[in-house]
């Protein structure tokens, strides 16, 4: 496989093929992801992407998903994007599902149909990054879509057959905004009505302009505790017709994993008892990326 730059793909997809398709993000300018930080975004060459297929039908038999890395493959113009899913299926005829991150900007530059296009060649998931519902925290972290605007992708990703897995940061409105971050996670997630729902405590990753907030005394980066308690408030105020909530990514204090709505009740009493002290949590050299 030809691998250029930092390659992350969403936990669920450890297991997958990791098919580079992009080089970085497209937007890289999100306040606390330094990910990408001095990457210059590409879409990689044809040639070289049909090379790593070929790669992946001789010695990647066993896995049944794949990966398109990097940040932002839904980006890809329409043409390119469903010639790399045909070759996936002409070539890896096991894969059954095909999975890449997507952000509003790429959701909203294809059309209900060309979604529903690449439903059909294969993709079956979208990966997308809310991080907060609450519109004040999505500016301040630079995020460049609004919630309304998240809803609305969200929305348009699933209605074309395609399931979509929603990632929030508990922790990244700051203590001022702790409570409106997390109502308003939940209701945005409520109307998105996603597949799966994951929740991540916000880890401060250096070089990045929340980590210089930090240090300035800008930013005060909220304690175990609360970040509990945000989770509660956020799980409290998340309906989804049928979907998992995971709170159980390394970063976070108390893992959880729900079926929503059967888990409702079960999950909120857990969170009281870690609130009560009564279990207990993660120690910090226990918390990773």
């Amino acid at each position: 496989m030809h691998y250029e730059g930092t390659i992350i793909r969403p936990p669920s997809e450890a297991n997958s093929i990791l098919l580079q398709v992009t080089v970085g993000c497209s937007r890289n300018k999100c306040t606390f992801c330094g990910t990408y930080r001095g990457e210059r975004f590409k879409i990689k060459k044809d040639d070289i992407i049909m090379q790593d297929i070929a790669f992946a039908a001789r010695y990647c038999r066993r896995q049944r998903r794949l990966f398109l890395c990097d940040g932002d493959a839904l980006i890809i113009p329409q043409k390119r994007l469903l010639a790399i899913l045909q070759a996936i299926g002409e070539q890896l005829p096991w894969v059954t599902r095909v999975g890449a991150y997507g952000n509003a900007k790429s959701i909203d530059m294809k059309s209900a149909e060309e979604l529903a296009q690449l439903r059909a060649n294969g993709l079956g998931i979208l990966y997308m990054g809310l991080e907060s519902g609450d519109d004040t925290t999505l500016k301040a972290i630079n995020k460049g879509a609004t919630a309304e605007q998240m809803i609305a992708m969200g929305r348009k990703a699933k209605a074309a057959g395609i399931k979509l897995s929603v990632t929030v940061i508990l922790g990244i409105a700051g203590r001022e905004r702790s409570r409106e971050h997390a109502e308003a996670t939940g209701k945005v997630l409520s109307a998105m009505d996603p597949d799966y729902v994951g929740a991540l405590s916000l880890m401060l990753v250096p070089n990045t302009p929340l980590y210089e907030d930090y240090r300035a005394g800008r930013f005060p980066l909220i304690g175990p505790e609360e970040m509990l308690a945000e989770l509660r408030t956020l799980f409290a105020h998340t309906h989804l017709s049928k979907g998992l909530f995971h709170a159980n990514h390394a970063s976070n204090y108390l893992p959880i994993r729900a079926r929503l709505p059967k888990d409702r009740e079960a999950v909120l009493g857990l969170i009281d008892q870690a609130l009560a002290g009564k279990v207990r949590l993660r120690s910090e050299w226990q918390r990773g990326l």
